[in-house]
């Protein structure tokens, strides 16, 4: 078999009595933490602009925009919820070869559940499969070393997940990789020099272009075969040759990748996790900003490629949008020493444009360590030193981010993040509802009660 037969057989023969306690527990965690993320970005203007087109020009029974009563296609509400989930850059990640946001396929498997009227336990067990995917293509070959994105194992994740949803057979499953696959790459050029709004689109696009790949191949299309292997295929363009043990794929007493991901604290690239926590530690120790006489930050390769150099010359310094700011490590440190904090309001355009935060920024040498590199993807270090007018260093490391394996955040942290991204939206009491339907979603019927309970109201 090739390498998308073998996917196709690993997700035919997949079933909810492959999870364990522990992986049903963390799939509730990340999908609340999902719909938190969702929720919160609810009126954001890329948010509320890809709605309104929604709204406006694709209508259906099928599946719901997250946060509305409208009822769309299963491709766009995917895109549409998709994008909403992402678009903070607060959702989970994981990081081996390839970085990866695994609940970037959650939007698909919601819209695939409901439309086919599936169970809390059939959803739980297509978000499993989803990340399952994703997680083992990360661990197999990088991308971005050729200039292509992450998000295009979503392809593969989500068509595969939506499938699952659909009762596809192996054939047709594997059809769906193949379709998938081949006709929807995504260039790296979305996170490299001035970034856009699609960089909080490619994933959802990516996940939108399965789900209908999925649905063709459910009415017969086939796709190009071997699309892995085959000689203008993905091997050839994109990675180079990897393999795929398929016997190290979770279920049968062996781990999920879904209980290796990583829950965000705060709202920023993953790299910078641990340089927001060590600057949050570093200004504790001081009176005042103004006391600061230079900053360096020491950071992994990926860190320093990701959230520096690939940025376009001034936006390393001074970034001109939300999009670039949330990727800038100087931008990101600087403002958590002179805030004291680092939430969305960080990314404010008032900020954006303060001559007092640019000029503090300027402060700021960004440097790769390669002892720090040699500690990733284990943990995803980083430091930051301060130099104060009074003659002291401070000097504070984060090797493991909050929310990372070996530093969890509980169920009980991450409904507080929930209901504090979704306080604007939700009553205390919906919050609690939802919550509540979410931890016991393995008891409950159609999906699309779930998305009944997140619709908000407003006068």
């Amino acid at each position: 078999m090739n390498i998308a037969e073998h996917l196709g057989n690993y997700a035919s023969t997949f079933r909810y009595a492959d999870l364990d306690d522990r992986v049903i527990l963390e799939t509730k965690n990340r999908l609340l933490d999902s719909f938190g993320c969702a929720i919160g970005a609810f009126d954001a203007p890329p948010v509320k602009a890809v709605r309104r087109i929604v709204e406006q020009n694709y209508s259906a029974k099928a599946a719901t925009v997250l946060g509305t009563t409208h009822k769309t296609t299963p491709d766009m509400a995917t895109f549409v919820n998709g994008l909403m989930v992402r678009y903070f850059d607060f959702n989970d990640h994981y990081r081996t070869k390839e970085g990866a946001h695994p609940s970037d396929n959650i939007a698909a498997c919601l819209a695939i559940a409901e439309m086919k009227h599936k169970s809390g336990k059939d959803l739980l067990a297509a978000i499993v499969l989803a990340y399952e995917i994703n997680c083992r293509l990360c661990d197999s070959a990088a991308m971005y070393t050729k200039g292509w994105d992450a998000v295009n194992y979503y392809l593969v994740a989500s068509a595969l997940a939506s499938g699952w949803l659909l009762g596809l057979s192996k054939d047709k499953l594997t059809q769906s990789v193949n379709i998938s696959l081949n006709s929807h790459l995504a260039t790296k050029q979305t996170r490299t020099g001035v970034l856009s709004n699609w960089k909080a689109c490619a994933s959802p696009n990516a996940a939108r272009n399965a789900v209908f790949s999925a649905l063709l191949a459910r009415g017969g299309i086939t796709g190009p075969s071997p699309v892995f292997e085959g000689e203008r295929g993905f091997f050839r363009l994109v990675t180079g040759p990897f393999g795929l043990d398929m016997d190290t794929f979770g279920g049968r007493g062996k781990p999920f990748g879904l209980v290796d991901t990583t829950v965000k604290y705060y709202p920023a690239e993953a790299h910078t996790q641990t340089a927001i926590s060590a600057a949050l530690e570093a200004r504790k120790e001081v009176n005042s900003p103004d006391d600061i006489v230079s900053i360096i930050v020491e950071t992994q390769a990926g860190g320093y490629r990701e959230c520096f150099s690939v940025l376009a010359g001034g936006e390393k310094w001074a970034p001109t949008t939300k999009e670039a700011a949330d990727h800038c490590l100087p931008y990101i440190v600087g403002m958590a020493l002179l805030e004291g904090k680092l939430d969305n309001s960080t990314y404010s355009q008032r900020n954006l444009k303060s001559k007092q935060n640019l000029d503090f920024i300027k402060k700021i040498q960004v440097m790769e360590d390669p002892a720090l590199t040699a500690m990733y993807p284990k943990g995803i270090p980083n430091r930051v030193t301060l130099k104060l007018k009074d003659g002291r260093v401070i000097a504070k490391q984060g090797d493991y981010p909050k929310g990372h394996r070996l530093n969890p955040l509980t169920s009980e942290e991450i409904a507080l993040k929930f209901r504090t991204l979704t306080r604007k939206c939700f009553s205390s009491r919906q919050a609690e509802r939802i919550t509540d339907f979410i931890w016991t979603l393995e008891q409950q019927g159609e999906v699309s009660k779930l998305m009944k309970l997140c619709t908000i109201k407003r006068g």
